[in-house]
């Protein structure tokens, strides 16, 4: 009965099919392409079949039996089992698929059955294809035998063995020897179990007594575990007459166990693993040696079971060979020799190919196959023996099958199979045997696209018989390419290399064969190369920063929709979302990685792509960060005080670690306070600490890099140091006398973890240095002590010794000091002093520049210091400047010049002056008297910059401008320095233009020749003949048109700024304006904002006067306050009447704008007509911003504070 295919069924069919794909059978392919035209039939062939042995696990539901094959016409199937003819269709329990070879056997019933040997055939007129032979497999529940077993009595001291006999069943087997609670019986080299499972003792004593040895058979594969019969063991002591004797195991030397024997053979499969196992009995227990004779053990080779087993895993040929085994104690040895063999299933050495030939050629099939031992080869034609389908034209020589004169009719499926004891294998190949004339399967006008110096290959797959001759022609041409860069492959494609300009084109694929032809054009593009030009470079970037790559390439235009740019991070492609949260980001050709972290490190790979060709260009990334904390830190060596400390360093994070810091806390006088101890260099891993007494410690440790210091350490647990005497001394040591007849003694106490031990105190002990006398000495806990009644100012030595309860510290270092100085030194009856008493001889002075002097001296006697020194002091004074007769002192400076000292630098001096200087020496209580005055001069310097410089008139092609000669001149002027150039409001500059003014009397000047409604600016400094000082500047824009107004002076620059460029200086030239646009605004007036802002101003005020003028008309009248106004125009109420005026700035570097031409010619014709200059130059006052602050008298202070308003009111 056949069963429809149920969903279930089908779910299994797919599952297994796809498992067993790769059981299948070589075939002739015809393309489906070919197919779509002709209707060409071919040999039945297998497409999946079961392996070759099929177990029925009883936890499975069902077991699908598979057979698929495909061929033209459908290929039919039938089934043998054991040689026998099988139907599955006449089974009403096997389930069945329509169309296919494949059966399923359900586990629902007795499967013993179905137990055996199947095999698959597939049909159609042409021939017949099988299967490898299938085994099916039903394994039985594995039972150990129910029986009653005897207890083993054993005498102590010899051997016994337990039998486990364990049943057969699915391999592998695993034996486990328990008790009745499932304890493991304990194994050593007394007991161990075999490879048979027996368990072996190798001599009996008295705890292997008990009633439980339990033997467990586990049977993986079917999940199964059974347990034989509990066993049980007596041994019986043995007794002697002599006590000492009592008890006492016989020696003997050693025997086996097993192998029983002294040879033994074993022969095993290739690939299997060889297990070689001795175990020996004897007293003492023998110990087993092997060896492999002639031959060294290979590296893989495992020794277990306590060396009676040894396993070499995945046996090869060269593992064949002779072993042995050697069991020994003192009382002998014995030894057992293996001789192994490693065989192999069947290989193949040639396996049968499917052939396509042509009618009438000869047809050869070969088939041979490797293995030991050697197979024996079986040939079929069509699923029977070759010699009951006889045919004339067909022999068999060797291993080879050889067709003559092959027709249609010879196309058939022959199958070779190859057998030995370890295995068979069979093929099948299909011989078709048919004449068609070349079928072209790549499609036609196929286009490829290559760049310069590469390779492609352009696809011609053709399907004939016989085979065809294929040539490529370019440009229809009649002649096939050639040449070394041209290479026509068997599969029809044609590879170009080295691929150059004059290579694009068409090509035309031709195939022939004696039954016709075919052809087909394509198209080859050659583009250029894709190249980085910008690479992305190596770079070490610190964690938590953002890291740019930089990655440009040039490709060809052609490509300018498919032309990608690719980051990839260790050959795996970057994910770019452009998401806020995303960390990874491009823009233009720089790739941005966000907050870099650990996981950034890399190599980054820049990958430039088209569809013809691709450039990658790679870059590391290190990941800089601060060195982990070093870990596992232990003390060891502990010696009193002295402490070894040992640690394991934690990553660097590419930034090698340069020292170690280790850091201490103590419990009592600073608990959790922690403090550093000791640096180590970064090569080191542990470090010797010595420590102070009575202290409980405990220590960690952070490491350095360029980057920083990492984090600390875990801590150490705590070490409490013994108590000593102190290991130093008090340092820093001070003398000092306040006070006549007085010595303050005072140091710098110990730290309290160098106290050593409690009760800390200092012995003080002192005496006279310049009289023979004995130490006097104080203990104290202080620090410090006074020493009372001493002589005035006399040398004392003094030491200090600190010592606890332990003992006293080092001997101390003596220290020199003086007593208390003199408070009365007497000079004249009324007059007291302690300063020194006289002044320091041979003054004199060297000059260096005009601004610096050298000062020497000779030193005062310390008798007349009258006290410790503390330095000298020079005092000077300004006299005059040379450039004037008449003296006028200045004021007094000083310097002091600590310690003893001759000689010293006094600088920032007036050059071109007469100085006058003293010098004097000082201690504690004061300066002594002055030497005698030395007078020197300074030389001529550069002049201070002019304090005043400003633009007085501006005209179209003229300024003026007028200066006053410097404060401070530092030497006799020469003239003057005039220099200037275009500028605009970008701060770009024109060509820069000197003026050289040789009369230094000259305080105005007019640059002529300027463009009109042009930005200058100007600079003025002052020259003497050692050099020129700093610039003073203004700027100005010169008017639109030439008017005899001046410009008020309420915008001029009197701050120093660097000099321009330095030019050579020439005569006055006219400036031309630059090419680069720079400084005049003359061109494109129509189109400033300025000027469109002021003509939309006087359309405004013209319709509001005329608007005016209609509401006044309409009311009829005018009153007489209202002519008068009309009359007299306040100037307060009108804008700035200038054409133009100078612009100040506080800075060089950023001009103000603010030119604003007058709204009415006729106002600024008449109000205008003096400026800031009709007043004098002592009116006008400037603050050092430039802002005015002058006020005027009378009619002129009204006028020039309007137009000042005017000026601020009128937007920039």
């Amino acid at each position: 009965m056949r069963l429809l295919r149920s969903p279930r069924l089908a779910t299994v069919l797919l599952v297994v099919i796809c498992i067993c794909a790769f059981h299948t059978t070589s075939a002739i392919d015809i393309p489906l392409e070919v197919l779509g035209h002709i209707n060409i039939e071919q040999l039945p062939t297998i497409t999946a079949q079961s392996p070759s042995t099929l177990i029925a696990f009883p936890f499975d539901e069902s077991f699908p039996v598979i057979c698929e094959a495909k061929g033209n016409p459908e290929p039919e199937f039938r089934w043998t089992k054991n040689d026998q003819e099988f139907d599955p269709f006449l089974d009403p329990r096997l389930m069945k698929e329509e169309n296919s070879g494949t059966f399923v056997i359900p586990n629902n019933g007795n499967l013993t059955e179905y137990q055996g040997t199947y095999r698959c055939y597939a049909s159609n007129k042409l021939g017949i294809a099988i299967s490898k032979e299938i085994e099916f497999i039903v394994p039985n529940v594995p039972k150990f035998p129910k029986e009653t077993l005897d207890p083993v009595v054993v005498e102590e001291g010899q051997p016994f063995t337990l039998k486990c006999d364990p049943p057969n069943g699915i391999p592998p087997l695993q034996i486990y020897w328990m008790t009745i609670n499932l304890q493991h019986i304990e194994q050593d080299q007394r007991v161990s179990v075999g490879l048979n499972g027996d368990l072996y003792f190798s001599h009996a004593v008295e705890k292997d007594s008990r009633r439980d040895y339990c033997c467990f058979a586990s049977f993986p594969r079917i999940r199964t575990i059974v347990q034989k019969t509990a066993m049980s063991v007596i041994v019986r002591t043995r007794k002697s007459d002599s006590s000492e004797n009592a008890n006492a195991i016989l020696e003997r030397k050693p025997s086996l166990l097993t192998p029983p024997g002294g040879k033994s053979e074993i022969q095993l499969v290739k690939g299997e693993d060889l297990n070689l196992e001795c175990i020996a009995e004897g007293f003492p227990t023998p110990q087993v040696e092997w060896m492999k004779m002639g031959h060294k053990f290979p590296s893989k080779v495992r020794f277990e079971n306590h060396g009676k087993l040894v396993i070499v895993p995945r046996a090869e040929q060269e593992d064949s060979g002779k072993y042995m085994c050697k069991a020994k104690n003192p009382l002998g040895e014995v030894q057992h020799t293996f001789t192994v063999t490693v065989e192999e299933p069947p290989e193949w050495v040639f396996e049968p190919e499917s052939q396509l030939s042509m009618i009438g050629s000869d047809v050869h099939i070969k088939c041979s196959a490797s293995g030991i031992p050697q197979p024996t080869t079986t040939w079929r034609v069509n699923g029977g023996p070759l010699q009951e389908s006889p045919a004339r034209n067909r022999r068999v020589i060797g291993d080879t099958i050889v067709i003559h004169n092959a027709q249609v009719s010879d196309s058939a499926v022959y199958q070779c199979e190859a057998s030995n004891r370890h295995g068979t294998i069979l093929s099948n190949a299909n011989i078709m045997i048919m004449n068609l004339q070349p079928m072209i399967l790549t499609s036609e006008g196929e286009e490829y696209s290559v760049v310069e110096r590469k390779r492609v290959t352009m696809h011609c797959k053709v399907f004939s018989s016989p085979p065809s001759t294929i040539t490529w022609s370019k440009d229809d041409s009649p002649e096939s390419v050639h040449g070394p860069r041209f290479t026509v492959h068997e599969n029809g494609s044609l590879k170009i290399y080295n691929v150059e300009r004059g290579d694009t084109g068409q090509y035309t694929c031709l195939a022939k064969n004696t039954e016709g032809s075919s052809a087909i054009n394509a198209m080859l593009y050659v583009k250029d190369p894709t190249r980085i030009v910008v690479a992305p470079e190596d770079q070490r970037i610190l964690i938590g920063t953002t890291a740019q790559l930089s990655c440009l390439a040039e490709y060809d235009k052609s490509f300018s929709n498919d032309f990608e740019l690719l980051w990839e991070k260790d050959d795996m492609e970057i994910a770019l979302n452009y998401t806020e949260n995303s960390r990874y980001f491009v823009e233009n050709g720089v790739f941005h990685i966000m907050n870099v972290s650990h996981s950034d490190q890399g190599v980054y790979t820049c990958v430039a792509k088209t569809p013809a060709d691709q450039d990658v260009a790679s870059a590391l990334l290190m990941v800089l960060d601060v060195p982990d904390a070093p870990e596992n830190l232990v003390l060891s060596d502990r010696k009193g005080r002295n402490v070894t400390l040992k640690w394991v360093p934690g990553d660097d994070h590419n930034s090698s670690t340069t020292e170690f810091v280790i850091e201490y806390e103590e419990s009592h006088w600073e608990p959790s306070n922690w403090k550093e101890l000791l640096r180590v260099p970064g090569n080191r891993n542990s470090a010797e600490l010595r420590l102070n007494g009575n202290v409980n410690y405990c220590f960690r440790v952070s490491a350095v890099n360029a980057v920083g210091t990492g984090r600390p350490s875990e801590a150490t647990e705590r070490y409490k140091t013994p108590p000593e005497a102190p290991d130093r001394n008090p340092e820093n040591i001070r003398i000092e006398g306040h006070l006549p007849h007085e010595m303050d003694i005072k140091w710098e106490p110990l730290l309290p973890i160098e106290h050593n031990g409690p009760s800390l105190e200092y012995k003080v002990s002192y005496r006279r240095q310049d009289v023979e006398e004995d130490w006097k000495e104080h203990t104290v806990k202080r620090h410090s002590f006074v020493v009372r009644n001493t002589p005035t100012f006399v040398p004392y030595e003094i030491k200090i010794q600190a010592k606890n309860r332990q003992g006293f510290g080092p001997e101390p270092k003596l220290v020199t000091g003086y007593s208390g100085e003199d408070s009365f030194f007497w000079i004249c009856p009324q007059e007291v002093t302690s300063v020194p008493s006289a002044a320091p001889d041979d003054v004199a002075v060297e000059v260096m520049n005009s601004s610096v002097v050298k000062v020497s001296w000779t030193r005062v006697h310390k008798d007349k210091l009258h006290g410790h020194l503390g330095g000298y002091r020079i005092s000077w004074w300004r006299l005059r400047s040379l450039l004037d007769s008449k003296k006028s002192p200045g004021d007094k400076h000083t310097l002091a010049v600590p310690g003893d000292k001759n000689r010293a630098t006094v600088p920032i001096l007036t050059p071109f002056s007469e100085y006058s200087l003293i010098v004097m020496t000082f201690n504690g209580r004061g300066n002594g008297p002055g030497s005698h005055p030395v007078n020197f001069k300074t030389p001529e310097g550069v002049p201070e910059k002019n304090h005043d410089f400003r633009v007085t008139d501006v005209q179209r092609h003229t300024v003026s401008l007028v200066w006053k000669p410097p404060l401070e001149p530092n030497g006799i002027l020469i003239g003057y320095l005039l220099k200037y150039h275009l500028i605009n409001d970008t701060e770009e500059v024109g060509p820069l233009q000197t003026v050289d003014i040789s009369k230094p009397e000259t305080t105005t000047w007019i640059l002529r020749d300027l463009e009109p409604l042009s930005k200058y600016k100007f600079y003025l400094c002052s020259c003497t003949t050692v050099g020129c000082g700093p610039d003073v500047s203004d700027e100005c824009t010169t008017t639109l048109e030439t008017t005899s107004i001046l410009a008020p002076a309420v915008g001029l620059s009197k701050s120093a700024s660097p000099s321009p460029p330095s030019t050579p200086k020439s005569p006055v030239t006219k400036p031309t304006r630059s090419t680069i646009g720079l400084a005049s605004i003359h061109g494109g007036i129509s189109t400033k904002g300025w000027f469109i802002g002021l003509m939309c101003a006087i359309a405004l005020l013209t319709l509001i006067v005329l608007i005016a003028c209609f509401v006044n008309r309409n009311k009829g009248g005018k009153y007489s306050v209202k002519e008068k106004e009309d009359l007299h125009p306040d100037v307060e109420s009108q804008g700035m009447n200038d054409d133009t005026f100078c612009e100040y700035s506080d800075n060089d570097e950023k001009p103000l704008k603010g030119s604003q031409h007058s709204l009415s010619r006729e106002i600024k014709a008449v109000e205008s007509g003096d400026s800031l200059v009709d007043y004098g130059d002592e009116d006008a006052q400037f603050n050092e911003d430039g802002s005015f602050i002058g006020e005027y008298a009378g009619r002129k202070e009204k006028r020039a504070s309007a137009e000042i308003k005017a000026t601020i009111q009128t937007p920039a």
